[in-house]
């Protein structure tokens, strides 16, 4: 089949290089043009707002000269690389500011991160958070003289000098890091030099919105046999508004903690007799419950059937399924007898084993075991983090064995589960599907038939993703679901892998329509993940204001006076047999108290009932958030919340708490 001619771009002359830009057209420009010149050429807007250039794939400063023929894509603050070269030049920015405040601090490392940036400096002695203004308004000074931001390339021995000088001994040691062969580059800003592979900002005025955020201890290499420093986080923004908005997120961020409010909720607790393991009070766990039965229900209706298998195996187990060789660092182990033991990390092995029990048709196929067992991994105590990062946690985990002609269809159901419990639950949610892996298991051809079947199932299901080339797991492609809480957090959440290397080291077979025995394709999927983690982002996103189905506490009966005390009793008693989760406050408080108490606690339903309820068999009717529905016969409110909790409805209340946070 003959190839379309390809286009020509303008022809080059004498001197000139041809420039390909983003929207495939191409231009010609003098060689030794640098990058901010290509900008002012396509625009005052484009040319204000640069920050640095992606030239063939590789980010560089916009002084770059450009000597080749090259692709070129000028990067602003929208680009996810235009902000960490605005956040790396912030990092030095507050450096700068520390060494003119104290001029005997030592300088190490200081990176970018997604949000922010942060400096490890070994201070002459410690500062806190009552120092950040002095810091901020120094960086100010900074950011008004507008100093160029200068990139130099220097010799090996020439910069350790020049650090030593300085006093600067960890710049000295990291020069002596820096491979041979690799250039050495010094970035300066006025007076403040310091050793880095860039790439920054033009200059300093370009910083004009930053914020310090805190500071903490940090060891020297991580090694706590090292001096510890003090690490200085911050963030910045390229407008103002922005910065503003980030740090009003931040407060909001802090007032829903979840970590907070389970402590008010009453809902679970964390002790240091048994780090990162989670202990769930009464009414925590009637949520945990309420979350578990429901996705039961969700999955008993498409066949699944739920399991339940030992949660200490031996280490043979781990051996075959390469747990043992490769995950074993995140894994608790148990000597005993001599022998090896571990606690499950995950369930696949064990349902590999239920699988291999029983001799398998293509007719039975597709198996689909589910189960809520408890499983656990190690995480190094620093990085434990209430719900969201445990040591130990159960998953509404499940795993389908099936035939490869049937991995579409599969996919697209469990893309309606998915579709099901997030849009029940109002969450927004991006799906990314991530193909094969450099260094990965099987045949070329398989790989490319499961890749198109997760793309085909995604097509017809209308749901758009995005394409993560190279990012699967070694033993299959696999579709990720990244939810977006209230305050535009992501949170990896459910997930689709396609394995085809367990079912070959299990030996796992089914005997196909011609007799022969073939392997079948295993499908791991969980839809919440961590149950655990997952309770810490839903009580986040609502700030605790759960929607009534799932609030632990869904009716507060309240009596104005001990005369009503009965009734009260009577009325929760009632609702409770309605199938309600009630409960009456028979304190002796003032009603106007237990009404704001039971407000703080964010009860969806407050009935309130005094003489005239008591005579009329009624109760009056408070939604959350003071909205009074006046009186009510019991069984009519009862009939009201039932409704209300089978159709798991959003209120407005829980609503408006996953929409303040966005404003």
């Amino acid at each position: 089949m003959a190839q379309p001619e390809k286009q020509q771009g303008p022809e080059v002359g004498a001197g000139e290089i041809r420039v390909r830009l983003p929207d495939g057209s191409e231009r010609l420009f003098p060689r030794g043009t640098t990058a901010a010149e290509v900008a002012r050429s396509l625009g005052p807007r484009l040319a204000r707002a640069a920050l640095a250039a992606e030239i063939d794939g590789e980010v560089r400063d916009l002084s770059t000269p450009l000597q080749e023929d090259c692709s070129l894509r000028i990067l602003t603050f929208a680009d996810e690389e235009g902000r960490r070269v605005f956040r790396h030049s912030s990092a030095h920015l507050m450096a700068q500011a520390v060494k003119r405040l104290w001029p005997d601090a030592k300088l190490t490392v200081g990176p970018p991160l997604e949000d922010g940036f942060y400096y490890d400096i070994d201070m002459p002695q410690p500062i806190s958070s009552d120092d950040f203004p002095r810091i901020e308004a120094e960086m100010a000074r900074i950011v008004q003289e507008d100093l160029p931001i200068v990139r130099e390339e220097v010799d090996r021995e020439w910069a350790k000098r020049f650090f030593a000088e300085r006093g600067e001994d960890y710049k000295v040691l990291l020069v002596d890091r820096i491979p041979e062969g690799e250039p050495v580059s010094i970035y300066r800003q006025g007076e403040f030099a310091d050793l880095c592979v860039g790439p920054h900002v033009p200059s300093t005025g370009r910083l004009k919105a930053f914020k310090l955020l805190s500071v903490a201890g940090a060891y020297w290499e991580g090694d706590q046999r090292n001096k510890q420093l003090q690490r200085l986080y911050g963030t910045s923004f390229e407008k103002p508004a922005d910065l503003d908005l980030y740090l009003r997120r931040l407060e909001e961020a802090k007032r829903r903690d979840h970590r907070r409010l389970g402590a008010e909720l009453d809902l679970y607790a964390f002790k240091d007799e048994a780090p990162g393991f989670a202990f769930w009070l009464p009414k925590g766990y009637l949520l945990y419950r309420t979350l578990e039965n429901w996705s039961r229900e969700v999955q008993e209706r498409r066949g699944y059937q739920e399991v339940r298998t030992p949660w200490i195996f031996h280490s043979r187990l781990y051996e075959t399924s390469g747990h043992w060789q490769h995950y074993r660092q995140n894994m608790f182990l148990i000597r005993s007898e001599d022998e090896w033991f571990a606690t499950k990390p995950m369930n696949c092995p064990g349902h590999c084993l239920l699988y291999k029990a029983e001799v398998r048709s293509y007719r039975d196929l597709p198996i689909k075991i589910a189960e809520y067992g408890p499983l656990s991994r190690y995480e190094v105590s620093g990085a434990l983090h209430g719900l969201v990062r445990v040591r130990g946690f159960h998953q509404d985990d499940a795993h389908l064995f099936v035939r490869e002609d049937q991995i579409e269809e599969q996919i697209r159901e469990v893309l309606g589960i998915i579709e099901e419990i997030y849009g029940t639950l109002g969450l927004e949610y991006e799906v990314k599907l991530s193909t094969r892996p450099e260094d990965f298991m099987g045949e070329i051809e398989t790989w490319n038939r499961a890749e198109a079947a997760l793309a085909a199932a995604l097509e017809k299901s209308g749901r758009p993703y995005k394409l993560n080339p190279g990012d699967g797991a070694f033993y299959g492609p696999k579709l990720d679901f990244d939810v977006t809480d209230a305050l535009g957090r992501k949170w990896q959440c459910a997930t689709i892998q396609l394995d085809f290397q367990l079912p070959e080291k299990f030996d796992l077979t089914y005997v196909d329509r011609d007799g022969r025995e073939k392997r079948p394709v295993m499908i791991h999927r969980a839809v919440m993940g961590s149950i655990e983690r997952f309770i810490g982002i839903l009580t986040e996103h609502f700030a605790g204001t759960f929607p009534a189905w799932l609030a632990p506490e869904q009716v507060r009966v309240l009596p104005v006076a001990e005369r009503h005390h009965e009734y009260a009793f009577r009325v929760a008693e009632e609702l409770r047999a309605r199938g309600l989760r009630a409960d009456a406050d028979l304190r002796n408080e003032k009603v106007g108290y237990k009404i704001r108490e039971a407000e703080v606690k964010k009860v969806p339903f407050i009935l309130v009932v005094g003489d005239r309820e008591v005579d009329g068999g009624t109760v009056s009717v408070r939604r959350r958030g003071m909205q009074d529905l006046g009186a009510m016969l019991v069984g009519e409110f009862a009939d009201l919340a039932r409704r209300e909790v089978a159709g798991k409805v959003l209120d407005d209340a829980a609503r408006k708490a996953t929409q303040l946070a966005q404003g």
